[in-house]
This record gives structure tokens, sequence and C-alpha cells, in this order.
């Protein structure tokens, strides 16, 4: 046992009781005190550190050039493809389908046949209609003999009333019916013309029963079989659809409300379908449609692109993602987006963060004008004396990868901090 030890426990048993139990409370509070001191020289050792490993070590920076060159701003829109004229084909007359003359991909001719209803019904009408035209033409003589019979009558009568032989009468009599006679001639006449228009309605109804094309194309859907039945009762069944031509077709796109506005007839475009991978085709819009489009709360507007398809490749139906052109500029000096997101790390001499910022990058916030999108006022950085310097610039128009300069202190061929060396820009 060490002197300093039988020395404490002598004296502390020299004490008083009360002295004893004050001391021995004392002694916790002591510890703690211990412990709180050595956390604040960790910290401020470990601030130390940092603070020597930052003034020490420069970092590394990335940079870029300014470029002068074209910008092309675009606008992305997605469509389907669809025929420059579609027309679909249907029957006005209802019936069991007899043949089809066409299949899906047939090029067909206008006024060929596509398909033939059975017809027997249809044929019993039209006699029916030719049997009653001939009642109605047999009617009209026998109307025309009866009015010849009551001319006579009347003419005998009146000859006979100027030998006071025929009274006044039977002379009314012969002659009213000298005018019924006439009447029913007419009725007859205009029950051939009834006749008539029903005889050439049912044959133009018994004409419909064979299909044509309306148009010279190709066939894109053949909706019926052979004994199926059709019935034309409301409205005309779709039996097929045809395009005119393949060759030129359209692309319907929805342009949003936010781009619509650059938006206009006659800009050029091009766009892609997943069928040919990278491959790109070219188009040009015709008709931007003042009726909204809306959709999941967003508003779009229909735009028609004419499109030129020689070689057949593109098919309806395909779905498109399209780029408009709406601005074109040449010569203009080009900022690399990456330039205007970048931010430095802060001078040693200027940083003000506190330590928790120091200690935790995030904790605190980043005041950068290069993130305030409501002005087209930025910042680049340049490095001057192995320092990065911010640059004041006003920009222009950018097409997501490099942005417009308008105006600052920077020409063609200057260099820009884009990042720092095993890092990216913000």
């Amino acid at each position: 046992m060490s002197p300093f030890k039988v020395y404490t426990e002598t004296t502390m048993s020299n004490l008083s009781p009360d002295i004893q139990q004050v001391l021995a409370k004392e002694k916790p509070r002591r510890y703690t005190l211990i412990i709180i001191s050595v956390i604040v020289l960790a910290a401020v050792a470990l601030m130390l550190t940092l603070s020597r490993g930052s003034s020490n070590e420069a970092p590394n920076f990335a940079t870029t050039a300014i470029e002068r060159g074209d910008l092309t701003i675009t606008v992305t829109a997605t469509g389907t493809l669809a025929p420059l004229n579609q027309v679909d084909v249907g029957s006005e007359i209802s019936g069991m389908i007899e043949s089809i003359s066409v299949d899906f991909n047939d090029r067909v001719k206008r006024g060929q046949v596509l398909a033939r209803i059975n017809t027997g019904e249809q044929k019993a009408r039209v006699v029916q209609s030719q049997a009653a035209l001939e009642v109605a033409d047999a009617r009209v003589l026998q109307a025309k003999v009866t009015v010849q019979e009551t001319n006579l009558k009347l003419k005998r009568c009146e000859t006979l009333a100027q030998q006071g032989l025929c009274p006044t009468q039977d002379m009314e009599t012969v002659r009213a019916a000298r005018d019924r006679a006439v009447a029913d001639e007419a009725s007859a006449n205009a029950q051939v013309s009834q006749a008539k228009a029903t005889l050439e309605a049912e044959q133009t109804r018994l004409s419909k029963a064979v299909i044509l094309s309306p148009i010279n194309g190709i066939v894109l859907k053949r909706a019926i079989e052979p004994g199926q039945t059709v019935a034309a009762s409301l409205q005309a069944p779709i039996l097929f659809t045809l395009a005119e031509s393949l060759s030129q077709m359209e692309l319907h796109v929805s342009v949003d409300e936010a781009d619509i506005g650059q938006v206009h007839a006659g800009q050029n475009a091009s766009f892609t379908v997943d069928a040919y991978g990278e491959r790109s085709f070219t188009a040009k819009i015709t008709q931007v449609r003042l009726v909204p489009q809306s959709a999941a709360g967003v508003v779009s507007y229909e735009t028609l692109l004419a499109v030129e398809n020689k070689d057949l490749a593109l098919r309806p139906g395909m779905t498109a993602t399209a780029r408009i052109v709406v601005q074109e500029i040449h010569d203009a000096l080009l900022i690399p987006n990456a330039a205007l997101r970048f931010i430095p790390p802060a001078a040693p001499e200027k940083d003000q963060r506190s330590f928790m910022d120091k200690l935790l990058p995030r904790w605190g916030g980043s005041n950068n004008k290069n993130h305030d999108d409501s002005s087209k006022q930025k910042q680049v950085w340049i490095l001057q004396d192995q320092q990065p310097t911010a640059i004041t610039i006003k920009t222009g128009v950018s097409d997501g990868r490099m942005t417009q300069l308008l105006e600052g202190e920077l020409q063609a061929g200057a260099t820009l901090l884009v990042g720092v060396a095993g890092g990216a820009a913000r």
C-alpha cells in the first residue's frame, strides 16, 4: 500500500462524520468535470486539425473552356404515328358476309370489291318493288281509259243538252265523273313515281351488298370473317380500315402548355421510335391545335407533324419522341452548364462557418446565386492567383448542356472551374 493512500485513509478517518459525508458527495461531481474537460479538449483538437488541413491542402480544380458555336433549342414531346388519310369502311345494310376478297396489308384500288353480303332477301325486295311498279303502271292505263270514257259521255251530254234532251243535272253528274277520272289518273301516275323510287332504293340497297374500296390504299384492319352476320340497325358497323398511303404519315404529339408558346407551324423537328434505336426521322409541324387536352391535371396541346415514310419503315401506332427546333443561335459564346452549377470550397481566411458546419458540411445552408433561376444573373468561377474568383455574367437560353453567354467579362477560350479533382460540380 502506497504512503499516499495510507495518509489519505488516515486523514479521512480523523475527520468528523459530517465532513466525510460532504467529501463523499463531491467525488462524483469531480469525475463529471474531468469527463467534460476531456471532451472539450478533443473537440478543440479536431477543429484545429480540420483548420490546419484545409489551410494546407489546396484543392485541385477541374476546368473547362468557353466555346463559340451554334446553339439549338428544342422542345420535347411524345405522340403516335398515324396515316395521313385513314378511312373506315362499313356496311349500310344487314346480312351475312358471303365472301371476303382482301386481307390485312393488301393493296387495293378505288372501286375494288372488298366483301359481299348475302343478297337473297334483298333480291326478293327488288322483285317485290318491280311488281308494285307494274301494278302502278296498270292503274295508270286503267285511269286513262276511264278519263277517255268520261270525256265521251260529257261531249254527248253537251250535244244533247243543246237539243234539250240532256237535263242539267245529268250533265253535271257526267262532268263530275270526268273530273274524278282525271284525278284518278293523276293519282295513278303518282303511284307509279312512288313505285319507281321504291324500286330504285331497293336496287341501291342491293348494290350496297357489294362492299367496294372508296380509295386507293392499303388494308390496315379487317374486322369480319365469312359467315359472320352484320347488323346495321343504328350505326354502320366498321368492316375494314384503309390507309390511303403509308409513304406520307402524320405524327400527333402533345406539347406541354409551358412550351406551346414557342411552337408554331413550319418549324422543323426530328423524332425517334423504339423500333429503330438511334435512327432519327425528320418531320415538320403542319398544325398546332387550339383545343386543350387535360390528363391528370397536366394541360397539353395536340400538334401535327408531317412525316416522309418513303421506305415504309414507320408503321401506324408507333410511339415517337419528337424534338421540335424552336430556336437556333449561331456563333454564340457557350458556357457548359456544369460551370454554372459549380460551387467552390470556401477559402480558409473567409470561412465563417461554425464548428458544426465544418464537422458536418451539410449542417447549414448555402447561399449561391447560381441556384437562383428567377434571374439571368449567374456566377461562374475562374482561378486567379490560385484562388477561385467569382465572375458575374448574364446568360441566355440553354439546351440543357450549354448556355448562351450574353454579358460578362469573359471571352472564348476562358477557363472556368467545373469541379474539384476527385469530386464533381454540384
